[in-house]
């Protein structure tokens, strides 16, 4: 797997800067005229590692970012062009927004110098679609490729489909994964106006505080998560080393408003319980949720009663965080990363914080790890994931390949 956050964009110091519960939000100087002047910029990401000038001339952020996501993830892997045959091997690397900052920088070509100045290479540039082939073009994969755009869903979804597709035989290996890189002014601004985001410019490290009681919106942020999937026969044969295995899935929308979450959560206790049906399992065999967790008013308090109706007793026994308190939201990307950390998590026995819960709201009343890491034997995770639009997507990873 291959990771690009504000916490780190290697593996370690993701995971080191997790457990020691820092927060990768500061000011962003770009923002200091508007509404919102704080956000999650990228930490260590370093285009230039993959990139030649004229590349990343032609290639926006956010196709930058999948790409390293893509090589690092397909280099842990040791996904060579002999350990799967090109027709066998896809892509699936959704983004929420795609070129933003493109899109931003030639509309502004636009309207100051005049149609015939807008840059030849801003659709290839700006479309979700273009990630998925640039990584496609580097890795020489020539199986079923293409991106999803479910909002804040977006890495869940693409790695749902991605399991998917390598179930139904079109493929044995898929990378798939999550990013996006929409911290521009333009898109902060649209996310301000919405009164989405929190606007606690004086403490920007402390801004992103979920299932506290004066939470005020989220904080957005840069990134993502890639991983290589691949049937379990088809990892052992090869002798790739299993990080974990995705093994339950479920999806539903709410069918209620484009932008609020159904305040009843009955459509993300569903998938919840869909991802457990699929797996087999029951809510005591989860031992952590890597929560959505946005900060923001409704959905921490919907997300904690979806959480009781599909655990029953159990919800108050399972460890849950929100690491968007460290990270921020990174929309498209954040159940990529969030995959990460729940494989992290399994593998290394340790479950991260939700920093800034220093004033829990009543009606979330469950236990967040509340300021420091724990210590815990985990076998399964969850992760939730819900877009705007009420797309949610819940997966499930074990620790354990089965037998």
């Amino acid at each position: 797997m291959g990771v690009v956050s504000p916490l780190g964009s290697d593996i370690q110091t993701f995971w080191d800067n997790l457990l020691l519960g820092k927060s990768g939000i500061s000011h962003v100087q770009e923002f200091s005229d508007l509404p919102v002047t704080f956000g999650g910029k990228a930490s260590g990401f370093d285009p230039e590692r993959h990139l030649g000038g004229k590349e990343l001339r032609h290639m926006d952020r956010y196709a930058q970012m999948e790409l390293s996501a893509c090589l690092d993830a397909c280099a842990q892997a040791r996904l060579t062009p002999e350990a799967c045959a090109p027709h066998r091997l896809g892509v699936l690397i959704g983004s929420g927004a795609g070129g933003m900052g493109t899109l931003e920088e030639q509309m502004g070509v636009f309207f100051s110098r005049g149609p015939r100045r807008v840059s030849p290479v801003t659709v290839p540039m700006f479309i979700t679609n273009v990630g998925p082939a640039e990584c496609a073009k580097r890795i020489g994969a020539k199986g079923p490729g293409f991106s999803v755009s479910s909002a804040c869903a977006t890495a869940g979804h693409a790695l749902a489909m991605a399991a998917r597709i390598i179930q139904a035989g079109d493929a044995d290996c898929m990378v798939a994964g999550g990013v996006e890189a929409c911290l521009t002014p333009f898109a902060l601004a649209a996310f301000a106006s919405m009164r989405a985001l929190s606007t606690r410019n004086d403490d920007p490290e402390r801004a992103s505080r979920p299932f506290s009681a004066d939470r005020d919106g989220f904080v957005m942020a840069e990134g993502g998560g890639v991983f290589v999937l691949e049937g379990l026969d088809h990892a052992r044969d090869r002798g790739a080393e299993v990080l974990a295995v995705l093994e339950g899935v479920g999806m539903t929308m709410d069918a209620y408003h484009m932008v609020a979450p159904d305040p009843e959560g009955t459509s993300v206790a569903y998938a919840i319980g869909r991802a457990l049906s699929d797996a087999g399992l029951t809510p005591g065999d989860i031992g952590y949720i890597n929560a959505h967790g946005t900060s923001t008013p409704l959905n921490d308090r919907i997300e904690t009663l979806a959480i009781k109706m599909a655990f029953g007793d159990h919800a108050g026994k399972v460890l849950i965080s929100s690491t968007k308190s460290m990270t921020g939201h990174l929309i498209g990307g954040a159940a990529g990363i969030e995959t990460a950390i729940c494989v992290l998590a399994m593998r290394n026995g340790v479950v991260p914080p939700t920093i800034n819960l220093d004033n829990p709201d009543p009606e979330c009343d469950l236990n967040y790890v509340p300021h420091r890491a724990v210590y815990a034997d985990v076998s399964h995770c969850l992760n939730n994931s819900f877009g705007f639009g009420g797309q949610n997507v819940a997966l499930i990873l074990g620790k354990d390949a089965p037998g």
